[in-house]
């Protein structure tokens, strides 16, 4: 498969604690963007003109969490492991299409 180059993207993943425990960051957000910004940086697509990640507050979705968000396309994704964001990564960023499975 041919790499295409992905540009201009930006990944919002949430890192919100809450008391209540039922938040992104005790889902291990934290730990998931670390993987995220090592696996862009390995296919060579980090920096301002190509993949940006970074982390936020509440994304107001804690139910469905942990919550990544993809801009400028403005897609929504539930994940569960290194593996889902695998596939955001090849699938949406290097691919151009929506992971359909993962969106909320």
């Amino acid at each position: 498969m041919g790499k295409k180059m992905a540009t201009g993207h930006h990944l919002f993943f949430c890192a919100n604690e809450r008391d209540s425990g039922k938040c992104c960051l005790n889902k291990h957000s934290k730990k998931v963007q670390k993987h995220a910004k090592k696996r862009v940086k390995e296919l060579g697509l980090k920096g301002d003109e190509k993949i940006r990640i970074n982390q936020t507050d509440c994304l107001g979705l804690c139910g469905s969490g942990p919550v990544v968000v993809v801009y400028p396309e403005g897609v929504w994704y539930s994940y569960q492991d290194n593996d889902d964001i695998d596939r955001i990564v090849e699938q949406h960023l290097l691919g151009g299409k929506v992971v359909k499975k993962l969106v909320i």
